[in-house]
């Protein structure tokens, strides 16, 4: 399945445990592909450079750099075009789904409200981590 990640999943997969990082851990076991683009991957480094999350990177023993680093080895990038019309408020959820467009992903998984508003976009699903890791287990 092709994911693309909010910024917002991204950190906190990365950062801390739970839904988010079990969606991170997905596409390391094989189970899903992410893709990301660069206007994505600097907005993540940019996020990561900030004070608030100084300590937490602290905690784990990784700097912003090594965290993006190990992110966009995780990732196929895309080239996102801007999206023809803004969708959004945010520039930054716009390319998110301008992503999505481009890696013809098959689900965005967001903690925005603004972006989870939306529910679907041109035919792909946003959805919570929670909601996608639950569409992800198979049926039992």
């Amino acid at each position: 399945m092709r994911v693309v990640l909010d910024t917002n999943i991204a950190i906190s997969g990365l950062l801390w445990r739970g839904a988010p990082r079990r969606v991170i851990n997905a596409a390391i076991d094989g189970q899903i592909e992410l893709f990301s683009s660069v206007e994505l991957l600097d907005e993540l480094e940019e996020v990561l450079q900030r004070p608030k999350l100084a300590a937490r990177l602290g905690q784990i023993g990784k700097t912003s750099a090594e965290l993006v680093d190990e992110y966009g080895a995780l990732v196929a990038i895309v080239a996102a075009d801007p999206l023809v019309a803004p969708v959004s408020t945010d520039p930054d959820d716009d390319a998110v789904l301008a992503c999505a467009l481009a890696a013809r992903a098959e689900a965005i998984v967001s903690g925005d409200d603004d972006l989870l508003t939306l529910q679907v976009f041109q035919a792909i699903p946003i959805l919570t981590a929670s909601a996608f890791l639950m569409r992800l287990a198979p049926a039992g």
